[in-house]
């Protein structure tokens, strides 16, 4: 199982081994990581699981889609590594993977 670390907007870090193919979304929910609020259950369809990736993941993650990319404007705080985390599959080559939670402004 890949492990993940979420950075909530308090700076605690909650690092959670996530089953294959469930989401980034998914497993911050599943483990009650404070400011992930995912309202549209993981649709894409709002920006309430919005997530900062740590600059050395950045690159290594699938590109972002059009809807993602369309959806992201929405949110007050966008940086360059904003990814919604609902858009993130959790695959073996994401162990280790740092996002820090967004505000949650949507």
């Amino acid at each position: 199982m890949p492990r993940i670390t979420y950075i909530d907007q308090a700076g605690d870090r909650h690092e959670l081994d996530l089953a294959l193919g469930s989401t980034v979304m998914e497993g911050a929910i599943d483990n009650d990581v404070p400011g992930i609020v995912a309202e549209c259950g993981g649709a894409c369809a709002c920006a309430t699981c919005h997530v900062y990736v740590d600059n050395a993941w950045a690159g290594r993650l699938t590109p972002i889609s059009d809807m993602e990319d369309a959806m992201l404007d929405s949110a007050l705080s966008r940086q360059p590594t904003s990814r919604l985390s609902c858009q993130i599959e959790v695959a073996d080559e994401l162990d280790g993977l740092v996002v820090q939670v967004a505000p949650n402004d949507a």
